[in-house]
Order: C-alpha cells, then sequence, then structure tokens
C-alpha cells in the first residue's frame, strides 16, 4: 500500500466510523431510525406492561399452576426475552412485558388465555342432523407440546403452501391416532375460547404426533392460529382482570448512569492503548470506536430488549474486543524485539495472534449458542448479546485495526519507535509452574472456607445464599401516595426506610405510569414488621391507609429457567471441551481449562456466600459473563504454549515451556483484566444500587479468572502432562537430540574456527612476502 492509498483509505475508515457514531447517537429519518435511544430496554430500566390473570378452573394443583406459569413465559418470550411471568396469591398470575406501554394491544394480541380442544360432532339430533351441543373431545390444549408457522411445497401444484405444525405429547398423540382413524375425510374442529378456530380436515391416519395444518392462505394467518393454539395450551383457563403501566424498576437514571459509566471506561481504554501501543494503539482505540457504535446499531437492527444481563454482555464483548487487540500489539511488539522492521513485525504479529483470538472468540461464541439454543428468559438474552458482541470483536481487531495500522504505516509512520519501545535486558521467566503449590492452596482455601460459609448459612436457619425476590418470591403490595414520588425518589429515600424496618434490602418498587400509586416487593416478612412499614409509609410520606392491597408472589425466576441455565451451562461446558481438545489435539488442554472454569464459579459464589450478596437474575448474568470471559484468557495462554512446543530450544523442558508461555502472555493477561476491571469499576462507582450490586461481584470474577489464567490452568496442564511417561520419553529424546546438535554443532565450529586461523597466519605471511620480495633472498645469503 503506496502513501496515496493509505491517506485514502484512512480517511474513508474515518468517514464509515462517523457515520457509524452519527446513526448511532441522533438516527436518520423522521423517526431517528437506528439511534440509541430506540434500543428496547428492559423492565429494570425503562419498565413496560404489567397484566394479572384469574385463574377461572374452580379446582387445580399447583403442578398446573407451576405448568401454566412456564408455557405462558414461553409465550410472552416472543414480546422480549426479559418478559416475566409469576404467581400472585393463590390464584393469581402476573405478565411483566418491558419496552410496550399500550396494554390494549398486548392483551389482543397475547389473546385471554382460554380452553382448547379438538372436538368432532359425532350425536345426531332424531331428525338427523348433527348435535353441535354434545362434541366429542379427543385432545386439549394440556396436549399440545408445541405449534409453530411454517411452509412446504404443496403436492398438487408445486407452490409455496403456508402451515401449521403441530407437536402433541405421547398421551395426546395416542388419542389423535384414534381420532384420526376414526374420521379419515372428517373435520376436526379447533375450539377455542368458545368459538372454532380452525377445521381442517383429516386427510389419513395421524401416528407420532406430529401433524401438520395446510392450506393456511398466508404466513400471517398460520402464525395466528399456532399463537392461538399455544396460548390454549395453558393448563388452566385465565382471565384478564388488571393492567397497567409500570416505572423502571432501576430508575429513569439507570440508563444514563451506565452510558456515563461506560463511555468513561472505553476513553480510559482508549487513552491506555495509545500511550502503551502507539501507533497499534492509535488504531485499536479507532476501531474500539467503531465497534462502540456498530454494537449500538445491531441492538436496534435486532431490536434486542436491553437489561442487566444485556449489559453484563456487552461489557464482556468489549472486554473481548479489547484483548483481541492488546493480542496484536503485544505480538507487534515481541516481533520488533526479535529485530523484524516495522513493516514485518505487523505483518507477523496480526498473522501469528490470528490463532489465540479465532479459538478464544469461538470458544465464548459456542456458550453464547448454546444459551440462544437452550437458554430461556433473561439467559437467552445474555446469549443473543453476547453472540454478536463476540462477532463484532473479531471483525474489529481483525480487519478494522489491520486496515488502520497498514494505512497509518503507508502515511510514513514506519519508524520502529512509532510501534513500540524496544530495548532493555530481557526477563527471565517467572516460575509459575514451580510455586503451583502455593496457587493451589490460595485457590483451595477461598473455596473450602465458601463451602463452610454455605453450610453455616444453612446450619443457623438461613438459606444457603441470599436468594432475593426473583427467586423465592416474596409479598407484593400494593399503595397509593397523596403526591407523584419518582421512581429516583423512590430507590433513594423510601426504599431505605423500609430497608431499615424489614431488615432486608431485597426490595422492589414499581411506579404505576399516570397515578401515584406504587407497587412495592419485597421478601415474606412477619405481619407485625408488614404493619410496621405500612405506618410509616402512611406517617411519612402520606400513603393512603385504606389503599394497601397485599398479595403473595411466586419467584419470577421459574424452576424451568434455572433448569434451563443449568443445562446451558453444562452443554457450554461439555462443547467447549470438546472444541479445545479438537482445536489442541490433546485432552489435557481441555480438562485444564474447564476446571480452571469451574474454579472461576465457586470463587464469585464463595463471595455471593460470605458476603450474603442478593441472588437473582444479575447472578446468573454474572456467572455467564465470568465463564465466557476466564475460558478465552486460559485460550491465549494455551495457544502460545501450542507455539512453544515446536521451538527446538525449549521443547524438550515441559516446565520451561509453560513457564515461558506464561511470561510472554502475562502483559495481555494483565492488561485485558485491567481494562475490564476499570469499565465494571466505573459501574460501581456511577451505577444505580442495582448496577453496583452486579458490578461488584463482576469484579471479583474478573479477578478470579485473570488468576486462574496465570497460576492454575498452565500448572494443571503441566501436572496432567508430566504423569504421562510416554511424554517424558518423548521429551527425552528431544532433549538428546537437540543436545546432541549442540555437541556436533560445537564440533564444526571449533574445526571451522581452527581452519579459519591456518587460513589466517597464511595470508599474513604472503602479505609479508609481497610487501618485501627480497626478504627470503636475504635470509638464505646470510645462512
Amino acid at each position: 500500500m503506496n502513501k496515496k492509498k493509505g491517506i485514502l483509505f484512512f480517511v474513508i475508515s474515518i468517514v464509515v466510523i462517523l457515520l457509524c457514531c452519527f446513526i448511532s447517537a441522533f438516527g436518520f429519518g423522521n423517526k431517528s431510525i437506528g439511534a440509541a435511544k430506540n434500543i428496547t430496554l428492559g423492565l429494570d430500566l425503562r419498565g413496560g406492561v404489567s397484566i394479572t390473570y384469574q385463574v377461572q378452573d374452580k379446582e387445580f394443583t399447583q403442578t398446573d399452576m407451576d405448568d401454566t406459569i412456564y408455557k405462558l413465559q414461553l409465550r410472552v418470550a416472543e414480546y422480549s426475552a426479559d418478559a416475566t411471568v409469576y404467581q400472585e396469591g393463590a390464584d393469581r398470575i402476573t405478565v411483566e412485558i418491558p419496552g410496550v406501554y399500550d396494554t390494549q394491544t398486548v392483551i389482543e394480541e397475547l389473546g385471554r388465555p382460554g380452553s382448547l380442544q379438538f372436538i368432532t360432532f359425532e350425536d345426531k339430533n332424531e331428525d338427523g342432523t348433527v348435535n353441535y351441543d354434545n362434541p366429542t373431545v379427543w385432545v386439549t390444549g394440556a396436549d399440545v407440546v408445541d405449534a409453530q408457522a411454517g411452509t412446504q411445497s404443496d403436492q398438487t401444484t408445486g407452490s409455496s403452501d403456508f402451515v401449521v405444525q403441530l407437536q402433541l405429547g405421547d398421551e395426546g398423540a395416542e388419542k389423535f391416532a384414534e381420532a384420526t382413524e376414526k374420521h379419515v375425510g372428517d373435520v376436526i374442529y379447533i375450539y377455542y375460547d368458545g368459538e372454532i378456530v380452525s377445521a381442517p380436515t383429516v386427510q389419513s391416519v395421524i401416528t407420532g404426533g406430529n401433524c401438520v395444518i395446510e392450506h393456511m392462505g398466508s404466513y400471517e394467518a398460520a402464525e395466528k392460529l399456532a399463537s392461538t393454539i399455544r396460548i390454549g395450551s395453558l393448563n388452566l383457563e385465565l382471565q384478564e382482570i388488571s393492567s397497567k403501566v409500570v416505572s423502571a424498576k432501576l430508575g429513569d437514571n439507570a440508563v444514563s448512569t451506565s452510558l456515563i459509566a461506560g463511555a468513561i471506561g472505553i476513553i480510559l481504554i482508549m487513552i491506555f492503548m495509545i500511550i502503551f501501543y502507539r501507533v497499534p494503539g492509535l488504531a485499536a482505540a479507532i476501531s474500539m470506536v467503531f465497534y462502540t457504535a456498530a454494537i449500538l446499531l445491531l441492538l436496534n437492527a435486532f431490536d434486542l430488549t436491553l437489561t442487566i444481563s444485556g449489559i453484563a454482555g456487552i461489557i464482556l464483548s468489549i472486554g473481548m474486543a479489547v484483548d483481541g487487540n492488546v493480542i496484536i500489539n503485544a505480538r507487534i511488539k515481541e516481533e520488533l524485539e526479535a529485530g523484524r522492521s516495522a513493516h514485518e513485525a505487523i505483518r507477523f504479529g496480526f498473522k501469528r495472534s490470528t490463532s489465540a483470538i479465532l479459538d478464544g472468540n469461538i470458544t465464548t461464541l459456542i456458550v453464547a449458542i448454546v444459551l440462544l439454543i437452550f437458554g430461556s428468559g433473561s439467559v437467552k438474552g445474555f446469549g443473543m448479546t453476547l453472540a454478536i458482541g463476540i462477532v463484532m470483536s473479531v471483525i474489529t481487531s481483525l480487519l478494522v485495526s489491520r486496515l488502520l495500522v497498514y494505512c497509518l504505516y503507508a502515511m510514513g509512520l514506519q519508524d520502529a519507535k512509532f510501534y513500540a519501545k524496544v530495548g532493555g535486558a530481557k526477563k527471565k521467566a517467572f516460575d509459575f509452574v514451580g510455586k503451583k503449590a502455593i496457587w493451589f492452596i490460595i485457590a483451595g482455601v477461598i473455596i473450602v472456607v465458601g463451602i463452610v460459609t454455605v453450610i453455616a448459612n444453612s446450619a443457623r436457619g438461613k438459606r444457603a445464599f441470599n436468594f432475593n425476590i426473583e427467586f423465592i418470591g416474596g409479598v407484593s403490595t400494593q399503595v397509593e401516595f397523596d403526591k407523584d414520588y419518582p421512581i429516583d425518589e423512590f430507590n433513594n429515600t423510601i426504599k431505605a426506610d423500609i430497608a431499615d424496618i424489614i431488615g432486608n434490602s431485597d426490595i422492589e418498587g414499581q411506579k404505576v405510569t399516570g397515578t401515584t400509586q406504587y407497587v412495592i416487593k419485597t421478601q415474606d416478612i412477619e405481619a407485625s414488621l408488614r404493619q410496621e412499614m405500612q405506618d410509616m409509609l402512611v406517617e411519612k410520606y402520606g400513603a393512603d391507609s385504606e389503599s394497601f392491597e397485599t398479595t403473595y408472589i411466586s419467584s419470577s425466576v421459574s424452576k424451568e429457567l434455572l433448569r434451563d441455565a443449568y443445562i446451558s451451562l453444562l452443554i457450554a461446558a461439555v462443547c467447549m471441551l470438546l472444541y479445545i481438545w479438537i482445536r489442541f489435539r490433546k485432552f489435557k488442554f481441555a480438562i485444564s481449562s474447564v476446571i480452571a472454569l469451574i474454579h472461576d464459579v465457586f470463587i464469585v459464589m464463595t463471595f455471593f456466600a460470605i458476603f450474603r450478596l442478593s441472588v437473582g437474575n444479575s447472578f446468573i448474568a454474572c456467572i455467564l459473563t465470568i465463564v465466557g470471559y476466564s475460558i478465552n484468557a486460559t485460550i491465549v495462554i494455551f495457544d502460545r504454549i501450542r507455539e512453544n512446543m515446536k521451538n527446538q530450544e525449549i521443547n524438550y523442558d515441559l516446565k520451561q515451556v509453560v513457564n515461558s508461555s506464561i511470561q510472554q502472555t502475562l502483559s495481555r493477561s494483565i492488561f485485558t483484566s485491567a481494562t475490564t476491571f476499570v469499565m465494571v469499576l466505573f459501574l460501581y462507582i456511577l451505577g444505580v444500587e442495582s448496577m453496583r450490586a452486579f458490578a461488584m461481584p463482576l469484579a471479583v470474577g474478573i479477578v478470579a479468572g485473570a488468576f486462574s489464567s496465570i497460576f492454575i490452568s498452565g500448572a494443571l496442564y503441566y501436572i496432567m502432562t508430566k504423569k504421562n511417561e510416554r511424554y517424558d520419553a518423548q521429551a527425552a529424546a528431544r532433549a538428546a537430540k537437540y543436545t546432541g546438535i549442540k555437541e556436533v554443532t560445537a564440533v564444526a565450529e571449533g574445526a571451522a574456527e581452527e581452519v579459519t586461523e591456518n587460513v589466517e597466519d597464511s595470508e599474513t605471511e604472503v602479505k609479508k612476502i609481497t610487501a618485501n620480495p627480497n626478504r627470503k633472498k636475504k635470509k638464505k645469503r646470510k645462512q
């Protein structure tokens, strides 16, 4: 690339980046399309609608209620992954959907969850006409597993046909097989909430529980019927009794403070990159601006709901974007120190850092994909945000930063001093492996303290962890005040006074928009404390003593959501293990990284147990963030070990290989952890209370991840490999071979030196004779 092309491409890059920034800030068109303000925020950040349903069935079990809540959760997830569903009282269910403020529209689209039946009319009247008053019910909503809209090729015309794909459970499949066998050529009616919504004709006997309703006319019609079947498959019949618009749980300033904290963190990271890595750092800083703008645009494009979990995913992806640039810049510096020119250092720096960046990001991407497939609720939202961030971080570090560095080089910044400070004594590798016992003892002691704390908490009658309302439910109190209290004032003053009375800060307040009413959620407390809280609200804040309505609520984090989260983490761990095993061709790399990962999770859980931090949805997000973050750091070290194993000078000494690899990647490990820690630190300093409760354990997880990557993972790989006798034999053979090569080389060098000395002596003698041709003659005459 010549200078003109360098300037041209650099200007084009800057224009594109500025355009992305402008669109993400202001958008375009009358509706400000693409602007960050249009990103859908969750209930915790902006609020939404709250709809309460009453169970119409006279007799039902708790299992029926739990199943209905779970199925309804799947239904409302179409509006937002952050939508929550929980039980209120004995026979009510509340649905909260973020980012939506037209309750009537939601109710109409969601439908009234009524009874669903697949029926036929077999009885005849005396005049031979069909008796429609006595239908035969073959299948009910309880037998339906799923219904989805789709397309297939029409067997007659070959054109696309819009259909509904229906899946029934085992019992439903048997009953449906009997119904279709008896009514081939007849109509089976789908009866929902008092009316017939579809009347498909049976073409053949259907076994196995999978069937297709054909000729829907359009995809919209197919989706509407599928949605009706899904909502009608609830175990219980529900009736909507109230709906309201609620405010953000975290207050109006939660978003602005998070943005300020993120902006300060990114600016500090950019300054650090420029000071420490010079020209490559400048390119990385510019690419970080592009990355931030691109993430905001993609959140808009995919219409994602941003919550605390989403912010966690963004923080993690920013950390990985920084990590990719740090890996590249550190590698460029190493190549310069090895004596390469600036241009060669840039080329080899990007080339030799690509595998580490790709392996680290792919491993974390596996986690995101598994969460998207098997997770639900906020877990799935986290997975989507993380997946987008990972893809963009790879593009930013390997494409955008590369282009900018080459542009700057072509523009005249070609001296090595612009790329790194080269020189100084080469540091001897610290003996990380030799002190492995110390690292294992430190980690073991912390984990044992955590286990003991959990046991002690349980023995004292407390829960092992301080689960909050989202996990264990509690009490919901609706109250009306004589004045309008903003949500931020509630969080800063009223909430603190309630916490002093009940002795617990696990309190949620939601303002009913357009009124002076509040819904206050607390853990289940004694009647006397509840009365004291109400008296305080009346006397100090002017609450209407006649307006208090108290009901018990279930957890909004259902057992199924937790189960999905556990299954997702397990599958993700297995998939990561398999990928690392295949990619690095050694199972020891894979098992070492997973053990280090488990260590990080235990450290964070220990922190939660000791300091009794509130365990809720943010806890899940925190654990997922740590899993994705620390595995990346471990992969970078293992990638360098793999590379150094090809180095004949040290590959016969495994301990030296591991120590050197950790030493060579140490600056990357420290810098990446430090930059991500800075982001989280500012979230803690500037964020609202709930944001601080999330940021603190995340900071602990970052430190734990750095510790395990540097001190635990490499030592584990060393121990596992050294126990392999085959490796010892191979290492000894390589050592002998390398030692033999050195001895032969030494002999050859000695012989060469001797020949060189003889040649030099002869040349000296010839020069003397040439300078004085009569010298020999004189000597002969004297003789």
